[in-house]
């Protein structure tokens, strides 16, 4: 059996309403098992102790009348000693305590009466001596020579603890409860932990393993239910990337011939200038619809220095006249795909470049033993209310609708780039004016060599 999740442990999990449900169940199964037997039994119980008491006070007086007096001391001594039963003359002052008032007590009091007589006396103590204490009277020929004793029943032997019985068994049916619990949980944690792991790698835009279809039914019925939307996901995900490819194809080819032939109508160069802009955006725009749909683009994870690539991209940069100051901090590699993030830090750069009307900074750094990637611009930053709602797809700001240079893809691209590299990508604004976008990646595997 595999061991629990610690979060299976939490008293919010499975694990834990489970138990507590079966525990509850137990505990008022025993309790009202006890409830009835103790009803049922009670009678009998009453029954049979106060035979055991009238039986043990007769062969005690039996063998008191009939014992040579010279012997009477030694006789009390064994019955002391080997019984547990002492006898001790009675007194009208002796100090006695009375017994527990129970049903069962009550029960055996009135029987015993029955037998011994009206004026047999009980007490649970006998000058402060604990124990089950009954009376009886020795009589002679003559009243006034009647003689009265206390004697002393060992208390287990009368009164069975039948509580404490009950609550070992009590424990008892709790562990199992506890065990049947564990194996219920463990038996269904599995699957479900396996399902919650592939659904993430679903979020992250990743294939997942296909889940095992075997267990209960209904466990059964939904793994197969996953592996039928991670295959129609998959297939999705095809036909949108042949349809945006096959669309990048039709569209750049006509694209390039209209360039050209802007290019040599002869038209005044302002004009020329203007169109082919345009004709560049529609080009960029097919782009980002391409970069969009891709996935990882088939590249596998490895160990990135985010200092020497922030240091690359600042010498394209200002090849092109963009320079970028560049501040780098020890920090360990990220795990990334490297293709993949240098595409998603250029669009970072790209999207200061057009909105925050300048180049951006770029400062390297760790956060909790994570390397960090920022990208500083002094722009006019996005409010706290929108930092979420501007990763999604399409969604641009009020203040950059004017702009048509883009599709509104470049932050959700970011953004769907770095979860999928199990990394945060998040906006803040910053202090003095401008937007940090911060890239916090996992650090990778140290190399055991």
């Amino acid at each position: 059996m595999s061991p629990l999740h610690p979060r299976a442990l939490l008293p919010g999990s499975l694990l834990w309403r489970i138990f507590l449900l079966v525990a509850v169940l137990m505990l008022a199964s025993v309790t009202v098992w006890s409830v009835i037997f103790s009803h049922f039994d009670q009678q009998n119980r009453a029954r049979q102790t106060a035979q055991t008491v009238v039986s043990i006070i007769n062969l005690t007086r039996t063998a008191l009348l009939n014992a040579d007096p010279a012997l009477r001391k030694d006789l009390l001594l064994d019955l002391a000693t080997l019984e547990g039963i002492r006898i001790y003359p009675a007194e009208p002052q002796d100090k006695i305590a009375p017994l527990e008032d129970t049903a069962v007590l009550r029960q055996v009091m009135t029987d015993v009466r029955l037998q011994l007589g009206a004026e047999t006396r009980f007490a649970s103590s006998w000058e402060g001596l604990p124990g089950f204490w009954v009376s009886f009277r020795i009589e002679a020929d003559d009243p006034a020579d009647h003689a009265d004793f206390w004697v002393m029943l060992p208390a287990e032997r009368i009164i069975r603890p039948h509580a404490r019985e009950w609550m070992w068994w009590g424990l008892a049916a709790l562990s199992l409860a506890m065990l049947g619990a564990y194996m219920i949980v463990s038996r269904l944690n599995r699957p479900l932990r396996a399902m919650a792991a592939a659904a993430r790698t679903v979020g992250r835009g990743e294939i997942p393993p296909r889940l095992s279809e075997r267990g209960p039914a209904e466990v059964a019925d939904l793994a197969h239910a996953f592996n039928q939307m991670s295959n129609d996901l998959q297939q999705l995900d095809a036909d949108r990337a042949l349809i945006l490819a096959g669309v990048s194809h039709d569209l750049r080819t006509p694209l390039a011939r209209l360039r050209l032939g802007v290019e040599m109508c002869g038209a005044d160069p302002a004009d020329v200038d203007a169109m082919v802009s345009d004709i560049e955006d529609m080009d960029r725009i097919i782009g980002q619809f391409l970069e969009f749909s891709r996935i990882d683009g088939g590249e596998t994870l490895a160990a990135v220095d985010l200092g020497e690539l922030a240091d690359e991209l600042a010498g394209v940069y200002a090849r092109r006249g963009f320079p970028i100051d560049l501040r780098r901090s020890s920090a360990p590699p990220a795990l990334a795909r490297p293709q993949a993030l240098r595409r998603a830090v250029t669009n970072l750069i790209e999207n200061a470049l057009n909105y925050a009307g300048g180049p951006p900074e770029l400062e390297t750094g760790v956060i909790n033993g994570r390397p960090v990637l920022h990208v500083l611009d002094r722009g006019p930053g996005i409010p706290a209310s929108e930092t979420e709602r501007v990763k999604r797809p399409f969604t641009r700001l009020e203040a950059a609708r004017s702009n048509t240079k883009g599709s509104g893809l470049g932050l959700a691209i970011v953004d769907r780039i770095i979860r999928g590299q199990f990394g945060e990508f998040q906006l803040a604004s910053r202090p003095g004016g401008g937007l940090d976008a911060l890239i916090l990646l996992q650090a990778a595997p140290k190399d055991p060599s």
